[in-house]
């Protein structure tokens, strides 16, 4: 081969191996952000024992919140997928890992005692450090609050963290989740009160709100729990997954409130 074909074959084989060129200048409007949810959880165990958890153990969350003193402790980047959701569902979508960021509190959960379960409170700064993230997230992903949401909410049969002590009124009133308007509850409350749903009603609504929830019309196990998941979160004075007037007439504020 004569040198001047040499040299062109060689420019030709260095245009190759550099590969096609990327074009950027045609960006689809037919997009948002992969993070869509942000679950709340807590850790059950000392902050110590949460770190060793969830920076060595089979599980992970994208922030920790300790208590003394609130601390916010980033353990995963936001651009991968932590391991804190498990099995789970909200409004449809599955296997919440792979679109959520995930949030743990430092919190003992409760303990079983001969007068019955104790729950453990969460302290002011935990909470005002976790509006503070909330906030910063929220803004950054545009996340619905709707779609702020507690590990219970997305798995009711197995998990019942953050619960009845956390205060989603507040995280609500500050725009991080969804409330019910009281007065609107007070009325349907009262119509519900003389004609109970039934439930296949409950089983709907629950579902239209975002629950896996099953469609039976029976009220057999599972939907027992998720009937009490959604009143560890809206009605956490009393979750023992039994329908009544007042789950009736959250659901339904809940719902129009959505629609709206």
């Amino acid at each position: 081969m004569k040198l001047p074909a040499l040299l062109v074959s060689l420019a030709l084989l260095a245009g190759c191996a550099s590969g096609p060129r990327m074009d950027t200048s045609h960006p689809s409007a037919n997009q948002d952000s992969r993070v869509q949810f942000v679950v709340l959880h807590y850790t059950s165990t000392s902050l110590e024992h949460s770190l060793q958890l969830l920076t060595t153990g089979p599980v992970s969350s994208h922030y920790l919140i300790g208590d003394t003193p609130p601390t916010i402790y980033k353990l995963v980047d936001e651009n991968q997928r932590a391991w804190h959701a498990g099995e789970s569902q909200w409004k449809g979508r599955t296997w919440l890992n792979s679109s959520s960021i995930g949030i743990e509190i430092v919190n003992k959960g409760f303990r079983d005692t001969p007068n019955g379960r104790v729950w453990y409170p969460y302290t002011e700064g935990q909470i005002q450090a976790l509006i503070a993230l909330l906030k910063d997230i929220s803004t950054r992903y545009k996340i619905d609050p709707q779609n702020i949401i507690g590990h219970s909410d997305i798995a009711p049969l197995r998990k019942q963290d953050p619960g009845p002590l956390f205060p989603w009124k507040r995280l609500a009133q500050a725009g991080f989740g969804v409330w019910p308007n009281e007065q609107a509850v007070a009325r349907e409350q009262a119509r519900f009160a003389s004609e109970m749903p039934s439930i296949t009603w409950f089983q709907q609504q629950l579902a239209l709100l975002g629950y896996e929830t099953p469609q039976t019309g029976e009220l057999d196990v599972a939907t027992r729990h998720v009937l009490a998941a959604f009143q560890m979160h809206f009605r956490p004075s009393k979750f023992d997954g039994t329908p009544d007037a007042e789950s009736a007439a959250i659901l339904k504020v809940l719902n129009t409130q959505k629609s709206r």
